[in-house]
């Protein structure tokens, strides 16, 4: 927000003050301003009032005019202008021979045969509007002659402050705010702000005014008449477009002035199009065109401003179209309003259209600034266009009042989080400055919150203690080191378990740690081929692209995976990060941590990368809960998985993730010489899988017999399972050998370890337990490769 000196003088006397260490003290206590200070009307030098006493038009041109000037001096001077707009009589800005604009020093010029002794200028040369179309045209009563600086307000600093530093300060949104924190800071009197006594037209018809909606806090509005200006003084149009705004007409003007001012919007309506006010919202959607032009779509929770039962403004956003102010309106209803701030954002969200006005109410404004507001519209209205008539009283309906708030402590109190000694002058003086009531008994204080600071910023006793310290200076401080305990803080089980994942995984295995965000991206999704499934949603979604959650990490893995695939011939990638499948009964989301790993290759086969997967889970969890894993094949689940060798994660009973391959169609857009393999695990289930713990026995001093067999078999897993099943104490160990396709179909040798602890085994106790095996898998189809 673009905040104007000028403007901050007209309510606190800054003379004899460093205005720059000033602000830099409001940056440092209030909010923080950017770097760039701009000194307004200090490139510009030389340009005076004058008068245009004659017009020719050019012989040899259609454009420009030769004009005779009177700019204060004992001789008219001759100037070559194109403007289109001049005119005999016209007062004019004039830059004289010796004049700066910028960096241009104007000095006599010959234009299309003529000498041009001078320039005249538009608004925009001289940097107080945007207006170029022609040149300045003063209406003033000034002498010919006069500094355009010294007749206005064009010499001005002006500071930006930053917006996100006022979030919780709805009474800095206006000049006057600001004004009352730089009275406080530099220990001068406050200005009250200039109104109108509008009990004065108590007696006149009020207007129709009727709340229909709780979201309408307050709606204060007042009738004129008569209105015959047309365009705004020179001064305010100048401290308009200073502040980053365009003049429009007048009463436009008044309305956004007021707002910067007091930081209250307004809306003017043309009389003659509104006469019966409703605040309310419609039971159906429909379409409404905004003082912009544009169709805007309104749902069933934006609160409207309605004339009778047709709407005419979004309230607290922008007024409608068609009871806008016109260059021929001279009846106006003005509203002063209060709504409240968590509609009007969710409503500006929902448009996709954010405003001056939408800004301000979204950041919970001072119900008991509209009737402040208005009388103050009337008292430069009627300043600027005394023949202006007001027609009716002030009407003022209040439907939801904010709680008065009241705060007591002691000076022990102050001391205590201070830490310093602050006398009770100063604090009473501080918080009386900054408009607080204060009372003092003693060292006990009790103080009454102002309206403007009690809709949601100060509610408790430590908000007093910033008021304070912040006026006070924190650079003020004595510097001392603090003296407190120190507790270590134990890191959960779930943090122990991600953080033991990411070692191994680096260290073990050199996988790359990455980051991403929770959402599905669309773009990213449908490059390679995979569907944005249906999840929850992100309401108003400003980027459709992002407006879904995901699922699962998987996709996101592959997306970043397709991003890399220059980077090396063979990596792997992993993240433990959120994931959220849908809503539970009361309708939370169900939101779950998984680590995901993907696998990529262009040397390795799709098997190689398949077992090495395998592998980095076992050590995972043989590492982190000293258990065994185990497989079982699961149909495919997403679009993206392909349909064989897709396998559920057991570690005991319990399902902790699965691990798969790419579907072809989806590989072949990453890249169509590589394989990758994925695999998505649940960390709370690692969390909760049981510690078996580390168990040792003695080495038995007897050699052990291992005895391979091999079996033509697609799956280990029946294998291991009828070993498990024989019970036998001598097996010291199962593991696999070799694999291999015959013949006759796929082969797996298995390598039994035997061992006895007390004795030799021998030969036929090994194979006594062989045979049962191998009889046991030839009952159940497995056959031993002959």
């Amino acid at each position: 927000m673009l905040i104007s000196i000028n403007w901050i003088k007209d309510f606190v006397d800054l003379s004899g003050l460093d205005i720059n260490g000033v602000i830099h003290t409001f940056s440092l206590s209030t909010a923080e301003v950017e770097n760039e200070i701009f000194y307004k009307g200090s490139d510009i030098s030389g340009i005076v009032c004058a008068e245009i006493k004659s017009v020719e038009n050019h012989p040899d041109s259609k454009k420009l005019h030769l004009l005779k000037v009177d700019a204060g001096g004992d001789e008219l001077v001759d100037v070559v202008c194109g403007a289109p707009n001049v005119r005999v009589g016209m007062k004019t800005a004039f830059a004289k021979v010796g004049a700066k604009i910028g960096e241009i020093e104007i000095a006599p010029r010959a234009l299309a045969g003529y000498t041009s002794y001078g320039m005249c200028c538009s608004e925009k040369e001289i940097g107080i509007s945007d207006d170029n179309s022609g040149i300045m045209e003063i209406t003033d009563d000034i002498p010919c002659g006069t500094e355009l600086k010294d007749a206005y307000e064009i010499n001005d600093i002006i500071f930006e402050v930053d917006n996100k530093s006022l979030t919780n300060r709805p009474d800095l949104w206006g000049h006057y705010g600001i004004a009352r924190e730089f009275a406080t800071l530099t220990g001068r009197p406050l200005k009250p702000i200039e109104t109108a006594d509008l009990s004065v037209y108590d007696d006149l018809p009020k207007v129709d005014i009727k709340i229909e909606d709780e979201l309408c806090k307050r709606y204060s509005g007042i009738r004129f008449e008569n209105i015959s200006r047309k365009i705004s003084p020179v001064n305010m149009r100048i401290r308009l477009f200073y502040c980053g705004m365009r003049a429009i007409n007048y009463l436009a003007d008044l309305t956004n002035y007021l707002m910067l001012e007091m930081g209250q919007p307004m809306h003017a309506f043309d009389s003659r199009k509104v006469d019966k006010i409703r605040i309310k919202r419609f039971d159906k959607p429909f379409e409404f065109k905004t003082l912009d032009g544009v169709e805007r779509h309104i749902d069933e929770n934006t609160l409207m401003i309605c004339n009778g039962d047709i709407p005419v403004a979004i309230a607290g956003i922008m007024g409608g179209l068609d009871s806008e102010i016109v260059d021929d309106t001279s009846s106006l209803t003005l509203e002063s309003a209060n709504f409240d701030a968590v509609s009007i954002r969710k409503s500006s969200s929902r448009l996709a259209h954010r405003t001056d006005a939408s800004m301000r109410y979204e950041k919970s404004l001072d119900p008991e600034m509209t009737t402040v507001a208005a009388a103050r519209f009337v008292k430069l209205l009627s300043d600027y266009d005394n023949g202006i008539r007001v027609t009716s009283s002030l009407t003022d309906e209040y439907a939801s009042r904010f709680d008065d708030v009241t705060l007591s402590f002691d000076k022990a109190f102050v001391d205590k989080y201070t830490g310093i000694e602050i006398s009770n002058e100063t604090i009473v003086n501080t918080l009386t400055s900054l408009g607080f009531g204060v009372k003092l008994e003693g060292n006990s204080f009790t103080v009454d919150v102002p309206s403007w600071r009690a809709t949601k910023d100060v509610t408790l006793k430590a908000d007093i203690i910033e008021e304070i310290t912040r006026i006070y200076g924190y650079d003020n401080f004595d510097v001392n080191t603090a003296c407190a305990p120190l507790y270590p803080v134990r890191m959960t089980e779930e943090k122990n378990v991600e953080e033991q994942i990411k070692d191994i995984l680096v260290k073990r295995f050199s996988l790359h740690e990455v980051h991403s965000y929770i959402w599905a991206y669309y773009d990213e999704y449908k490059k390679l081929g995979i569907d944005v499934e249906d999840n929850i949603k992100l309401l108003n979604a400003s980027n459709p692209n992002i407006e879904t959650i995901r699922r699962s990490m998987i996709p996101t893995q592959l997306c970043q995976v397709k991003s890399n695939t220059s980077f090396d011939t063979e990596f792997g990638i992993f993240e433990i990060g959120r994931v959220v499948n849908g809503v539970d009964e009361n309708d939370l989301c169900r939101e779950s941590k998984k680590l995901g790993i993907t696998l990529f290759s262009k040397t390795a086969s799709a098997e190689e990368l398949y077992f090495r997967m395998t592998d980095m889970i076992a050590v995972v969890m043989d590492d982190i809960r000293h258990s065994e894993v185990t497989y079982k094949a699961v149909e495919a689940d997403h679009s993206y998985i392909h349909p064989k060798n897709y396998n559920a994660v057991f570690c005991g009973d319990t399902e902790i993730g699965r691990i798969g391959l790419v579907y072809p169609t989806v590989l072949r857009k990453i890249d169509k010489k590589a394989n990758v393999v994925f695999a998505e695990i649940d960390i709370k289930s690692v969390e909760g899988a049981v510690n078996k713990g580390i168990t040792y026995s003695e080495a038995s001093k007897f050699p052990s017999i291992d005895v391979d067999l091999t079996f033509i078999s697609e799956k280990f897993a029946p294998i291991k399972e009828a070993v498990a099943a024989l019970g036998s104490d001598l097996i010291k160990s199962i593991s696999v050998a070799d694999i291999y396709n015959s013949t006759e179909g796929k082969a797996i040798t298995i390598r039994l370890c035997f061992v006895h602890p007390e004795r030799t085994l021998t030969k036929d106790e090994v194979m006594e337990i062989a045979d049962k095996l191998i009889a046991d898998l030839d009952s159940k189809g497995i056959q031993m490769k002959k």
